[in-house]
């Protein structure tokens, strides 16, 4: 009787369609009626619509937060129905502190596998990264890497870096006419990690991801850049060094995914149901005075390592 007469006030403030003349939810659909009611009732007034939802009446005030948190469940049922979503943690277990995951690249599927693969209480303060002109392509995709992800949209084409200033010229006239060498340069102290910061442009495709370091949260990426083909990784680009050079208190967790490729092979749309674990090694420091490339290999060389475990 209760939800009768609940239903008989007319329509339910907060979840109206476009014309504000019908309730959104019918009668026929009253546990869906009670849930969005319960909810308007309890705090929809703090609820917002991101500015990258759709603009629908499924996607109102009261439905987006519980749609979204709908469509986390679905995905991690649906992942682990496919995938059997095993996790595997050697040398790093899980833990609540700040983190940057880095893994291989052979899927689009990567993403969502290695967010199902974390702790819920990891996956909250984790953001995967997500290729714009991919995951914004479509509203859904867009929804589902907003809404659900939390994602850190970046840019696959690096900004064009400002022009290396001219080195001076020096005069080797003292070396050659019999006088004292000259003394070497004193090479100058390497910039703060908050320096570092502070110098990045705007339009660095590493800008998202540092201001998303900068508020606290986890991230994870891809230093390959895009998928891989072969068995190996591709060298890693800069960026994973970067990183490290500006937030050296983030603990560096290597990842390697396994066998996601065969689930959404390249091209492919259905997802073919096979066995896939993500597997978790030791952290990986930048030492001091370290160089680039060899950083790189060695962080790749550890996610490489991590198959063989």
């Amino acid at each position: 009787m209760a939800v009768i007469a609940l239903l008989q006030r007319g329509p339910l403030p907060g979840i109206l369609d476009g014309k504000n003349s019908r309730p959104l939810f019918h009668k026929r659909n009253v546990a869906t009626t009670l849930i969005a009611y319960s909810v308007h009732l309890g705090n929809a007034q703090k609820l917002r619509t991101p500015a990258l939802a759709p603009s629908y009446p499924l996607y109102s005030t009261v439905s987006w937060p519980m749609l979204a948190k709908l469509m986390g469940f679905f995905l991690l049922g649906l992942v682990r129905l496919l995938t059997g979503s095993q996790a595997r943690w050697y040398g790093c277990p899980p833990k609540a502190e700040q983190r940057i995951y880095f893994a291989n690249h052979q899927s689009h599927a990567d993403l969502v596998l290695i967010w199902a693969a974390l702790p819920e209480e990891l996956r909250s303060i984790t953001r995967p990264i997500a290729a714009r002109d991919y995951w914004t392509k479509t509203p859904f995709r867009q929804w589902i890497t907003t809404a659900v992800f939390n994602a850190i949209y970046v840019e696959r084409q690096a900004a064009t870096p400002p022009p290396a200033p001219a080195a001076p010229a020096h005069d080797t006239a003292d070396g050659t006419a019999g006088g004292p060498d000259p003394a070497p340069p004193t090479p100058e102290p390497a910039p703060s990690p908050e320096a570092l910061r502070a110098a990045l442009p705007d339009n660095d495709p590493l800008a998202p991801l540092v201001r998303a370091l900068e508020s606290g949260d986890s991230i994870i990426i891809f230093p390959e850049g895009t998928r891989g083909h072969g068995d190996d990784p591709q060298p890693f680009k800069s960026g994973l060094f970067r990183l490290a050079q500006m937030f050296p208190q983030v603990v560096l967790v290597p990842a390697w995914i396994n066998n996601v490729q065969r689930v959404i092979p390249k091209g492919e749309v259905v997802p073919v149901p096979i066995l896939c674990s993500v597997t978790f090694g030791a952290p990986v420091a930048l030492a001091d005075g370290e160089a680039r490339r060899p950083f790189l290999d060695r962080a790749r060389h550890a996610v490489m390592a991590l198959r063989e475990v």
